[in-house]
């Protein structure tokens, strides 16, 4: 039994000695240099700004809750569908209910999160105008695509 699992186990020996080999003779063989541009956090190409303490809008964590909610179901689906094209006739029409009413309170509730606007990520054109008075937000500018005369 343990000969079966011999050449997954070479394998898995071969890829670790591999990974290996590769960090330690890049950290050997490397540039050492540190330059502040190198020192500094990455942040896409763009020079962070501000704090890193500062609060995350509560848009992201609930686009997060949403694709949990609305994406993962997925998985749900496809295995029972699986197991539904090979079933009794009873089981089909059981089944075919339950997901039935399962996704009647799938849609209502994304038609409700798309007519409160839980979806648009702009927090200025989201708000009730009354919300944003007083506000630091504001209508997002027009961007300059340079087509326009220079003064």
């Amino acid at each position: 039994m343990s000969g079966d699992f011999l050449p997954i186990i070479v394998l898995v020996c071969v890829a670790a000695l591999v990974c290996a080999a590769m960090v330690t003779l890049s950290y050997v063989l490397g540039p050492k240099k540190v330059t502040p541009y190198k020192a500094s956090p990455y942040e896409c190409g763009v020079a962070p700004l501000g704090e890193a303490n500062e609060r995350f809008p509560i848009k992201f964590y609930l686009i997060a809750i949403l694709f949990v909610l609305f994406d993962i179901e997925v998985v749900f689906l496809w295995s029972w569908l699986t197991v539904f094209k090979n079933s009794t006739t009873d089981f089909m029409i059981f089944s075919g209910i339950d997901v039935a009413v399962y996704l009647a309170f799938w849609i209502v509730g994304y038609l409700y999160i798309v007519k409160i606007g839980a979806l648009d990520w702009d927090e200025a054109t989201s708000l009730a105008p009354e919300k944003l008075e007083g506000s630091t937000l504001s209508m997002p500018e027009p961007h300059n695509t340079g087509t326009e005369a220079r003064a």
